[in-house]
């Protein structure tokens, strides 16, 4: 998917303050917040909220302003769940109202919401900024069009969030929209030399990453680089290597090329690394890895990208991988993870002599003709397997479902079967193909320790169920004490 078509409803949004722990702040807060963002939908309703606070009733007595009363630590929390444009807005209210968004420590601008003439959004949010009274800057949203901000304009108004020492920062860069070849806003270096309290940075679409030499970004722990150019891979190593506390690296890349073909991710601090590549294999595009402290591997892959793990980054606890194919050499290196789940749509080589003797928990996808000869695979590898799902992925239908092979029963019954499965869950089971049937009853009729089983089928009348339910049930060892559901 091009960088063009990502809506703009992909970010992430901001997090608000927690509200106060006690029940009746809590009650307050979502009240006052219903009627803020009722308030704020419409300025001609907040013009007559305006009239009537002043007005008097038949009574002769002024109405209450129920919402000026409230704490101003509540009203900014309230108006932190806001959008700014909104959050803005309430200066129609009273005087007293004008400052307490400057308090705010969660801003969102978007260029969309300003005129469209050039230089109008940067003024606007510069003079936001420039005004904004709250101590610390938790957050800071920037969704910039180049038709009506330039890159110095964008330079300027980051420079001064990070004068205001922003903890996170979102930055969505739209290209110009009649012009098919502008050229990507190039995030400024001198920027990331001398923050010192940035923890989140999220930088997505039409940017380029260009840095030429080391820089330090000590407190950085989240980084996503979404649909990102990049000048050359110094300039990928650079960026990681200046980020010695970073626990989370989100990468996504187009189809259509960003600039470097080997990503190297050098980070010793590095605990969760997700990669979404949509490259077609046109380009043969390659990952390597050297992640020693990596806990958790997420690798959504299309055609073509090799992924090499170190040696040093084979302490993963969990993985999910989803990929054209993946090399007999990748997945033995997941041999050590608690937790995995697996999605191919080719044959692969098996690792031979690999043994995943950790592995609990274990996900097949079953939507691909590789799914069959991979689970018999992983159960004979599997020696300590307790939890095994079979799933549907989100591509595929029901009826997609499709066992690669005529079923033949192994000869020796896997250890994990045996002695330690105790959850076993068919998602889209349909119960109608002799190979499908032969499979569950194998499964459920070779272990002795199961605890829950739960088959899951659509467009499926209750008396089908029910005789499914039956059929399987029977050839369950410990049917006393197993929770058999059939939903």
């Amino acid at each position: 998917m091009g960088r063009q078509q990502k809506r703009r409803d992909q970010g992430s949004s901001s997090l608000p303050p927690q509200l106060p722990p006690s029940s009746e702040a809590l009650a307050s807060a979502i009240i006052v917040r219903s009627a803020l963002v009722y308030l704020t939908s419409n300025a001609a309703v907040i013009s007559s909220m305006k009239r009537r606070v002043k007005s008097k009733s038949k009574r002769g007595v002024v109405k209450e302003d129920r919402l000026t009363q409230l704490p101003e630590a509540l009203i900014v929390q309230i108006l932190s769940l806001l959008p700014t444009k909104d959050a803005v807005a309430t200066t129609a209210l009273s005087k007293q109202w004008q400052s307490h968004w400057k308090k705010v420590p969660v801003l969102m601008f978007d260029s969309c919401d300003h005129k469209r003439k050039l230089g109008t959004f940067s003024k606007d949010v510069c003079k936001s900024l420039l005004s904004h009274k709250a101590p610390v800057l938790l957050s800071l949203h920037l969704e910039v069009d180049l038709d009506t901000c330039t890159a110095m304009d964008i330079g300027i108004l980051l420079g001064i969030a990070f004068g205001r020492d922003v903890r996170k920062l979102l930055l969505d860069v739209y290209p110009k929209i009649r012009r098919k070849n502008t050229r990507p806003f190039s995030f400024p270096p001198t920027l990331l030399y001398t923050c010192q309290t940035l923890e989140t940075l999220i930088l997505r679409f039409h940017a380029l990453v260009d840095v030429s030499s080391q820089i330090c970004l000590k407190s950085l722990k989240t980084l996503h680089l979404d649909y990102m150019y990049y000048k050359d891979d110094k300039s990928v190593r650079n960026l990681l290597s200046g980020c010695p506390c970073l626990e989370t690296l989100v990468v996504r890349r187009a189809a259509c090329g960003d600039g470097i073909k080997s990503f190297a991710i050098e980070v010793p601090s590095l605990q969760s690394l997700s990669v979404h590549d949509e490259n077609d294999g046109v380009d043969h595009w390659e990952y390597v890895i050297n992640a020693p402290s990596l806990k958790s591997l997420h690798v959504d892959l299309e055609k073509g990208p090799e992924v090499c793990l170190s040696e040093s980054s084979l302490k993963l606890v969990e993985a999910k991988i989803s990929c054209e194919t993946i090399s007999e050499k990748l997945l033995g290196s997941l041999t050590s993870v608690k937790m995995l789940s697996l999605l191919f749509w080719s044959p692969l080589e098996y690792p031979t002599g690999s043994i995943f003797y950790r592995l609990v928990d274990l996900e097949i996808y079953t939507g691909k003709p590789a799914w069959w000869n991979l689970l018999m695979f992983m159960l004979d590898t599997s020696p300590t397997l307790r939890v095994l799902k079979l799933l549907i992925d989100q591509w595929h239908k029901v009826g997609d479902h499709v066992v690669c092979e005529k079923w033949n029963q192994p000869k020796t019954v896997p250890e994990c079967l045996l002695l330690h499965l105790e959850i076993f869950v068919w998602e889209g089971y349909q119960g109608k193909r002799k190979e499908e049937k032969e499979v569950a009853k194998y499964i459920l009729r070779n272990t002795s320790r199961l605890k829950k089983v739960t088959f899951s089928k659509t467009n499926c009348s209750s008396e089908e169920r029910l005789e499914m339910l039956k059929e399987l049930e029977r050839v369950v060892k410990t049917s006393d004490s197993c929770q058999f559901e059939f939903k």
